[in-house]
């Protein structure tokens, strides 16, 4: 499972917008225990040339050790390393009954202040007020003792960072429709505060500058709280709602989402010799090793500061029952060829803990119908088996061969769970096991019997979950995502993936889908797999 979902710690609402009585401005209001989110700009109700403005504040668990925030799960190696993963801030569209906005674009950039959440809930009337007795943010004051460098948030643009020479990262989203939801990808921020080259104060999103109301003030200064804007829109755009961390919907709270491809390709069930007929790329095969030490994944130790180990490939004995003789040519490019030195090792690296992997195209002889492939540690010049310095592992492969055909196949397939259960608890995370078959498999009179089926393995599947009562995707397609993020796995015994069942919300049915990348196009299969998720006990 490549997904992790970090919900908000904090949110809150600041306005100077005018209350009912359109001569006092709402801007010690606080909204932080409100369910909902709110920004807007609305030009002229007041007088001809007012201006009242809505901007929302949030905070993420990002920068604590503990599991759970983002830093401490990094530590602690359940999200990868910085380059291996992106992380996304996710709103979702509240639908109400007044006007709504279209064609606007909203800012996403980080607070430069702390500031308190606050407990207030009125959204209408701006009842619930903060000062420097009580504690909450509002449009003037971050907290109850200070207030913002500059009313209405104080927030980091490409030029206000504190550290000399970093750039911060600023963030937009345009709304065609304005119904839409929010999503952006805040990586670059997210990583300055892992790395504490920025304090995390959580981001501010209210409209751009150009889509906010027009005022100028002749110092162009703030006067009467209505903030200098002289390139700002004579328009209203009102009103544009998100849920908030409060909310009663389980899968429309506020979320910073990190997502990698945790998928793992092991060739050993699909593994060719290099043909003409491919791309160097295609020709490559990858190989892993898995060491499980008392049914736990745990690093090899003493394999120095690079975690290498090293793999050689070797033709069978007389019998064909273990592996003999010198070590078979190998390569490890790109263009498919052969090194000048030590062309029968290859280097493997760690993949993560306890999972090692070499990739490789293999130019031995066709006529081979099985081959051993031994990994060990030691010399990276050692080409005969009986020379390693410790041998990890020996397995076999039955290599294929890729022919060209005359015909152009478009393959169905049916696809099963075999493992799947009923009914998890949140706190599972199940390895499912897919077993996929040919629609046209026919098997004639002439099959060997066997209680172990041969699965078909997918290069590249992909799988999604929807909420079974009305369909609503609580977890997408990553196929035309960068992080391919819910990318299937395979090995010898087929496709496989894991299923953080966290992620879902208790004492609901699921169903899971598929679809399978093949000449050249996305296919979703027709199969559903419907699970429970209960309360845990």
């Amino acid at each position: 499972m490549a997904i992790k979902r970090y919900f908000s710690t904090k949110d809150n609402t600041i306005t100077n917008a005018y209350k009912e009585d359109l001569s006092t401005r709402a801007t010690g209001s606080n909204m932080g225990a409100s369910d909902i989110l709110e920004v807007f700009s609305v030009y002229g109700q007041e007088s001809s040339g007012s201006t009242e403005l809505s901007r929302v504040l949030i905070q993420f668990p990002v920068d604590g050790t503990d599991t759970g925030q983002i830093k401490g799960d990094r530590t602690a190696g359940t999200i990868p390393a910085s380059g291996s993963v992106r992380f996304y801030l996710k709103m979702y569209n509240a639908r109400h009954a007044e006007t709504l906005p279209d064609n606007y674009t909203l800012n996403v950039l980080a607070v430069s202040q702390s500031w308190e959440e606050g407990f207030g809930l009125d959204m209408n009337g701006y009842t619930d007020n903060t000062n420097q007795e009580v504690s909450g943010s509002n449009w003037l004051y971050a907290s109850k003792a200070t207030t913002w460098t500059d009313e209405g948030g104080t927030y980091h643009t490409a030029s206000t960072g504190y550290i000399a020479g970093v750039t911060m990262p600023t963030y937009t989203e345009y709304f065609t429709e304005g119904y839409e939801d929010l999503e952006v990808d805040v990586t670059a921020m997210v990583e300055e505060w892992i790395a504490g080259t920025q304090d995390n104060n959580g981001f501010g999103i209210f409209l751009t500058a150009s889509n906010e109301a027009y005022f100028s003030s002749s110092d162009g200064e703030t006067y009467q709280n209505e903030l200098h804007n002289p390139n700002g829109q004579k328009d209203s755009f009102y009103t544009k709602k998100f849920f908030g961390r409060g909310s009663e919907f389980f899968f429309r709270r506020p979320v910073i989402e990190a997502r990698w491809d945790s998928s793992t390709s092991d060739d050993r069930g699909n593994f060719y010799f290099s043909s003409s007929l491919a791309s160097a790329d295609n020709n490559l095969n990858t190989l892993y090793l898995y060491n499980y030490v008392r049914g736990q994944l745990q690093d090899i130790p003493d394999l120095g500061t690079h975690k290498r180990v090293y793999l050689s490939l070797f033709s069978g004995s007389d019998d064909n029952t273990a592996p003999s003789a010198s070590a078979l040519l190998l390569s490890t490019d790109n263009n498919g060829n052969v090194r000048s030195t030590v062309p029968q090792v290859v280097t493997g690296g760690i993949v993560s803990t306890g999972i090692y992997s070499a990739s490789f195209a293999f130019t031995g002889s066709p006529g081979l119908t099985k081959v051993w492939d031994v990994w060990f540690t030691g010399s990276d010049n050692t080409t005969s088996a009986t020379n390693a310095t410790i041998q990890y592992h020996t397995g076999t492969i039955d290599p294929l061969i890729l022919s060209a055909s005359n015909v152009n196949p478009t393959d169905t397939f049916v696809t099963k769970i075999s493992n799947l259960k009923p009914v998890y608890s949140k706190k599972e995370e199940p390895k499912l096991r897919m077993f996929i078959r040919k629609k046209d498999w026919c098997p004639t009179i002439y099959t060997k019997a066997t209680t172990n089926l041969e699965t078909e393995t997918i290069d590249k599947a992909y799988y999604r979950v929807t909420r079974a009562v009305d369909g609503h995707e609580v977890i997408s397609f990553g196929t035309a995502s960068a992080t391919e993020h819910t990318k299937v796995s395979f090995d010898v015994s087929g496709n496989y993936f894991d299923l953080d069942m966290s992620l879902l919300e208790e004492n609901h049915m699921y169903k899971i889908h598929f679809a399978y990348y093949t000449n050249g196009q996305y296919h979703e299969q027709p199969e559903e797999f419907v699970f429970r998720v209960e309360e845990e006990t």
